[in-house]
C-alpha cells in the first residue's frame, strides 16, 4: 500500500520544510507520496517550490502533491500532521500574554498555560477539530499527528469530540534531557536510562539509573544540576522546583511557570524576554531553504521516526509522546492528555505506564484538571460562561473582576476568531 503523507499547514517554512527534510533523509519512506496542504497558496507555493528543486537535485524517491483543497489532500491519507495557527501569530500571541498582565493577571508568558492558553485554545481549537472532521470522514484510518500549540488542550479537545480517531501530538522538549544529562553526569548517553511524564510543557525527569552499575543517578543529578545550570537563562522556576519538589523539569522557565500561581515570583524574567524577542525574530527572519536541509540526527519532532516504527512495526521507544491517560499516571484522570515515554510498533503507538507521580508534583498537575475540561467545554458550547469559569479555575488568576475584564477585552479583540463566544 502506498503511503501517504499529509502536512497540514505545510506553507509555514519552519514546520514544512523541516518536516520534508527530515521526510527526506527516510529510507523507510522512500516512494511515499507527500501532500503538502495550507489555506494560503503563495506560501504554500514557496514551500513546494523548494520542495520540488531539492527532489530534483537529489533524485529523491517521492512524489509531491501541493494543494490548497483539504478534500483533495486527505483522499487515501496514511498519516496526517497538523501544525496551524491562526491569523498573525505573534500579535494574537502578544495580546494572549499582554491583555491579562494589564489587568494584574501575574502570567508569566501567554502561549500554553495560564489565561494566554486559555484563549490561544478558543482561537486554534475550532479550526483543528474542522480538519479533524474531515480526517474522520475521509480517511479514518490515518494516524493524527498534532504539533501545534496549547498541545494538552488541543488533544483533549479532540479525543472529546472525535475519541476513535489516532492522536498523538508530539513536542521537542524532551529533547533537553539527552542533550543535558550525558554533561552533567560525565557518562555517554547509552549508559543511561531514564523516564519523564507530566504534562506537555509541565514534565519532569522522573527516573534515572546508570546502566553499567544500576544505580539511581538521581543522585548525582540533584547535587550536580544547580552548578550545571548555573548562569543558564530561564532557570528560575526551574531551580525552585528542583529544590522543592525534587524532580528536574524537562523544559525552562516560560513554558513550565504558565501553570503555577507563585511562578511569577520566582521565574527568569528577563530570560523569558531575551527568548521570546530572539524566537520570534529567528522564525520570522530565517532562510526558509534551510530548514529542509536537515540531517537524520536532527529529526523534527520525532514524526519520522514515529512514522518508521509504525511502518516497520520497530517496537522501540520514544521519549515524550502526548496521548489519554488511560491509566498511564494513575493519580490522574483517565481522559487528560498526559507526556509519557511510548512504544511504536505496527499497531500504533502505546504509552508507557508510569503509575503514581511524587504526590507533590501530582498536586501541581491536577490543578490543571478542570482547567482542561473546561477548556474543551468552553470550546464546544461557545458558552462564555463556561470560558470565564475555565479562568477562574486556572491557579494563576487571582481576581473576578481581572478574570472579567481580560476575557472582554480579548473577546473584543480577536472578535474575527472568537464570535461564536456567546
Amino acid at each position: 500500500m502506498e503511503n501517504r503523507i499529509v502536512l497540514i499547514g505545510a506553507g509555514s517554512a519552519m514546520f514544512g520544510l523541516g518536516t520534508l527534510g527530515d521526510i527526506f533523509n527516510s529510507k523507510a519512506l522512500a516512494g511515499s507520496t507527500i501532500v503538502l496542504h495550507d489555506i494560503n497558496p503563495q506560501s504554500l507555493g514557496k514551500v513546494e517550490g523548494i520542495a520540488r528543486r531539492v527532489i530534483q537535485e537529489r533524485k529523491l524517491p517521492f512524489e509531491l502533491v501541493a494543494t490548497t483543497s483539504r478534500e483533495q489532500a486527505l483522499q487515501g491519507a496514511t498519516f496526517c500532521i497538523i501544525s496551524i495557527e491562526v491569523g498573525d501569530r505573534y500579535e494574537l500571541w502578544e495580546q494572549d500574554w499582554q491583555i491579562p498582565l494589564q489587568y494584574g493577571i501575574r502570567q508569566v508568558y501567554g502561549e500554553n498555560g495560564g489565561p494566554g492558553g486559555l484563549f490561544h485554545s478558543l482561537r486554534i481549537i475550532p479550526p483543528i477539530l474542522d480538519i479533524c472532521e474531515d480526517i474522520g470522514r475521509i480517511c479514518p484510518d490515518a494516524y493524527v499527528i498534532n504539533f501545534s500549540n496549547p498541545m494538552s488542550r488541543i488533544c483533549h479537545t479532540v479525543n472529546t469530540k472525535y475519541p476513535d480517531l489516532k492522536l498523538i501530538g508530539l513536542c521537542h522538549e524532551v529533547a533537553s534531557l539527552p542533550m543535558h544529562l550525558p554533561r552533567m553526569l560525565d557518562t555517554p548517553l547509552a549508559n543511561l536510562r531514564f523516564s519523564a511524564g507530566g504534562l506537555n510543557h509541565f514534565s519532569v525527569l522522573l527516573e534515572i539509573t546508570y546502566k553499567d552499575t544500576g544505580a539511581d543517578a538521581y543522585l548525582d543529578v540533584r547535587e550536580k544540576a544547580p552548578a550545571y545550570f548555573e548562569g543558564w537563562p530561564e532557570r528560575g522556576l526551574f531551580m525552585e522546583i528542583l529544590k522543592r519538589f525534587g524532580y528536574l523539569p524537562i523544559t525552562t522557565d516560560s513554558h513550565f511557570g504558565e501553570y503555577i500561581q507563585w511562578a511569577h515570583e520566582v521565574v527568569d524574567h528577563k530570560g523569558i524576554l531575551d527568548f521570546y524577542a530572539t524566537y520570534k525574530a529567528w522564525c520570522l527572519e530565517q532562510v526558509p531553504d534551510s530548514r529542509i536541509e536537515g540531517t537524520p540526527e536532527e529529526e523534527y519532532w520525532r514524526v519520522v521516526p514515529i512514522m518508521e516504527g509504525i511502518l516497520m512495526d520497530s517496537h522501540h521507544e520514544e521519549l515524550a509522546v502526548n496521548l489519554p491517560n488511560d491509566g498511564l499516571i494513575t493519580n490522574l484522570p483517565e481522559d487528560m492528555i498526559v507526556e509519557v515515554p511510548a512504544i511504536v510498533d505496527a499497531d500504533g503507538v502505546h504509552g508507557v505506564q508510569l503509575g503514581a507521580l511524587p504526590t507533590g508534583f501530582a498536586g501541581l498537575l491536577a490543578n490543571q484538571v478542570a482547567v482542561h475540561e473546561l477548556t474543551t467545554e468552553a470550546v464546544l458550547t461557545g458558552s462564555r460562561e463556561i470560558v470565564l469559569q475555565a479562568l477562574l479555575v486556572d491557579p494563576v488568576v487571582h481576581s473576578v473582576g481581572a478574570a472579567e475584564q481580560a476575557l472582554d477585552t480579548i473577546l473584543e479583540r480577536q472578535s474575527r476568531y472568537l464570535d461564536y463566544i456567546k
